[in-house]
């Protein structure tokens, strides 16, 4: 079971780290925008690494205080949900 849980968190953190080059990539463009909302969506479903390290590869939303102290937040409960359910 936890290699599918292994491939699946995986997956999330490419598809997130994607999406928020993407959007970073449509902001220089002057594109229509992925809602911010997609964003959080993606990281809490299991994309908050790919989150992360999209903000700090593409320099997407450093400046927003909801993603500076979202996303890491995100992380940290979803670290503590696995590690809760290991040693329960």
């Amino acid at each position: 079971m936890w290699k599918y849980f292994v491939i699946y968190i995986v997956a999330m953190t490419v598809i997130t780290f994607i999406v928020f080059g993407i959007d970073k990539w449509k902001a220089r463009n002057d594109k229509w925008r992925t809602p911010e909302s997609t964003l959080f969506l993606l990281s809490i479903f299991g994309g908050s690494i790919g989150g992360l390290l999209g903000m700090q590869v593409w320099r997407h939303k450093t400046q927003h205080w909801s993603f500076r102290i979202g996303i890491p937040l995100i992380l940290v409960l979803q670290v503590g949900l696995i590690l809760w359910f290991i040693y329960r």
